[in-house]
């Protein structure tokens, strides 16, 4: 479903691993692992509760979800519900599903905050630079100037939670870059109504934690260095709070054009149409919902390190920021993550 971070190529979290067991008690509990494909890309899921759970149903209750999801809100399917309205050319309104409503409506305040950088609306653009095809084909003025014009959040005219009317025709809605918090944010919801309250689940390395593990163990994440030629581990967060925590992390170095000396990112500036030219590489986000992390992961990363701590701060936003300076990484924290409790990086 990913567009605008191109699946799962831009994902920078990998997850730790390790069978555990809880002693002294009467009976061992363990970690209970499963996975799969899905939207386009792969999830896994690890849990553990007090009350026996049946894994397999638990697995299959959460496939049906994610099934569903991608009808609704992936953009790579052209029977999806939001490619069904990408493909209605029209003014008047539509009846849109009550969730993408929400999803524009959340990804609106993002878009905002960030001063137009995060748009939602970005598909026209993505697609000019050749993303889409992975063929990097760089537009003339004329060219980049008329696709703007199809680009724009104000272009999205929500009439109530289950209509809208696209004020342009032409207009296409790219929900990738908050999809899968979304997503995540459904399958915790159906694993806690089962009474699973001890869980990490990630879809394609977007992922939330709650609880600890059955030796009261902290959920460990791993944050991979942004490097575009290998896989090498960066960060290690431990999640010591029992709350949930969702972490996402949106980045520059798995997805790009090289031509000519110069790189152009797949992060693109909807207010200028074209890459983002500064140096930030990466940013994480930690916040108690996945959804806005998502969201704000993106948006941070395409405004870059000056502008994104900004934003950041006074939305009260955990982010972790990473600059690249030759082979030289610095790393910069927003007040809210230096003020973030019972979570250490390292």
């Amino acid at each position: 479903m990913n567009y605008y971070r191109y699946l799962s190529f831009c994902k920078l979290l990998f997850i730790l691993t390790i069978t555990l067991s809880l002693c002294g008690c009467e009976k061992t509990k363990e970690v209970q692992k499963f996975g799969g494909e899905a939207q386009g890309t792969t999830y896994h899921i690890s849990f553990w509760s007090v009350q026996e759970a049946d894994t397999q149903a638990v697995k299959k209750t959460v496939d049906a979800e994610l099934s569903r999801l991608d009808k609704l809100l992936s953009n790579y399917r052209p029977d999806s519900d939001i490619e069904q309205l990408n493909a209605t050319l029209s003014s008047e309104p539509q009846t849109v599903n009550a969730e993408i409503i929400t999803l524009i409506e959340q990804a609106r305040v993002v878009s905002q905050a960030s001063n137009g950088c995060y748009d939602l609306t970005i598909k026209p653009l993505f697609d000019l630079w050749g993303f889409k095809k992975d063929k990097l084909s760089i537009p003339d003025q004329a060219t980049l100037e008329k696709t703007l014009k199809e680009v724009g959040f104000a272009q999205i005219g929500v009439i109530d939670a289950t209509h809208l009317r696209k004020l342009n025709p032409e207009l296409r809605i790219d929900l990738s870059s908050i999809a899968q918090g979304y997503s995540v944010t459904r399958i915790t919801n159906l694993l806690e109504q089962q009474g699973i309250e001890n869980y990490l689940v990630e879809i394609g390395g977007e992922l939330q934690t709650r609880g600890k593990k059955p030796d009261n163990e902290s959920w460990h994440i791993a944050l991979e260095k942004p490097l575009s030629g290998e896989r090498t581990m960066n960060k290690i967060i431990t999640i010591e709070r029992t709350e949930p925590l969702a972490v996402m992390t949106a980045g520059t170095y798995r997805h790009y054009f090289d031509d000519n000396g110069k790189r152009y990112s797949h992060i693109l500036d909807a207010k200028t149409g074209k890459p983002v030219a500064h140096h930030t590489v990466s940013v994480t986000v930690l916040h108690n919902d996945p959804t806005q992390a998502d969201a704000w992961d993106t948006a941070l990363l395409c405004m870059g390190t000056q502008a994104g701590l900004e934003a950041a701060n006074k939305a009260g936003i955990a982010a972790l920021f990473i600059e690249q300076q030759g082979e030289v990484f610095n790393e910069y924290s927003s007040i809210p993550l230096s003020e973030l409790k019972q979570v250490l990086i390292k």
